[in-house]
């Protein structure tokens, strides 16, 4: 019995179809079929009971995943330990990226890896959706991190469970500093300073549109950015008022400036991504396995 087979097996209970099995595998539906079918015949037993759309494991499958798992999990173990005592793995990682909160996540899997593998040099790219997924498909970067809502279509991605909460940055001596939230009509006398990324999204309708509803077409834009620390510039100077996410501008009590959150809540999910079918380096697929194992 080999562990090749037993991780193929594995796929299929957790997929609970051939074709999505296959897929994630990057094999043929028929090369998979045969795979299973001669596991059963080894073993004697019937392990699913298939239908047309998809398989259940029986009592005997059932027992089986559970001992491959830990077959699985025992392999990996000493796998892991082995190429400890005898590789070590350097290289660069390259990461873009919106501000976001959620970096603080990443930067607590960087700091984890630092300990096993000091050799491994980390490059971050700040960058709007645009930018990032430019460098993404060009192959500059391995990995992105990317604002929901986000066509997520060329890359694979993980979730990642975390929310940054939308809202309005303003000087402490500004009018509306005195309020703890900030509504639609709220923005329609102010000037605004917008990012190039949600003045997107706001005209693909998507749900930063939905907040502002038909107020959108009556906001006073008068500034765009592509990052927050230069909004924030912009709002010292009593440009304006700036649209852009919690805790990525310094609003502490050392600061001239102030966040309110936008109520109704606006919030925006997270993803991290990289290209479909991307050979990885050794470092950059360590990264990608620790992602998936915290996420």
């Amino acid at each position: 019995m080999e562990v090749r087979v037993l991780r193929y097996f594995l796929t299929v209970a957790r997929e609970g179809s051939i074709t999505a099995a296959a897929d994630f595998l990057h094999l043929t539906q028929p090369t998979l079929s045969r795979q299973l079918k001669d596991l059963e015949q080894q073993l004697g037993k019937k392990l699913f009971n298939r239908s047309s759309h998809s398989i259940i494991l029986t009592e005997e499958g059932m027992l089986l995943r559970k001992r491959a798992e830990e077959i699985v999990d025992m392999v990996d173990k000493l796998e892991a330990e082995f190429r400890s005592m005898e590789e070590t793995i350097s290289g660069d990682i390259y990461i873009g990226g919106g501000e976001t909160e959620v970096m603080k996540q990443i930067a607590r899997v960087v700091r984890d890896l630092q300990l096993s593998y000091p050799n491994i040099r980390y490059h971050l790219y700040s960058g709007n959706e645009d930018d990032v997924t430019e460098r993404l498909d060009k192959g500059l970067l391995d990995f992105g991190i990317l604002i929901q809502p986000a066509d997520l279509s060329k890359y694979n991605s993980i979730n990642i469970p975390a929310k940054d909460v939308w809202g309005v940055v303003m000087r402490k001596d500004s009018p509306l500093a005195c309020k703890d939230t900030i509504q639609a009509a709220d923005l329609l006398t102010v000037p605004l300073i917008c990012s190039r990324q949600a003045m997107k999204q706001t005209f693909s309708k998507n749900e930063f549109a939905d907040w502002f509803g038909d107020d959108f077409d009556k906001l006073n834009v008068v500034t765009t950015y592509n990052l927050a620390y230069n909004a924030a510039i912009m709002v010292e100077e009593g440009i304006g008022y700036a649209l852009t996410l919690d805790k990525i501008v310094n609003t502490s009590s050392d600061s001239n400036l102030c966040f309110k959150p936008l109520e109704p809540r606006l919030e925006s999910g997270l993803n991290i991504v990289w290209k479909k079918h991307r050979v990885f380096s050794a470092a950059a697929d360590l990264f990608l396995k620790r992602i998936q194992a915290k996420f």
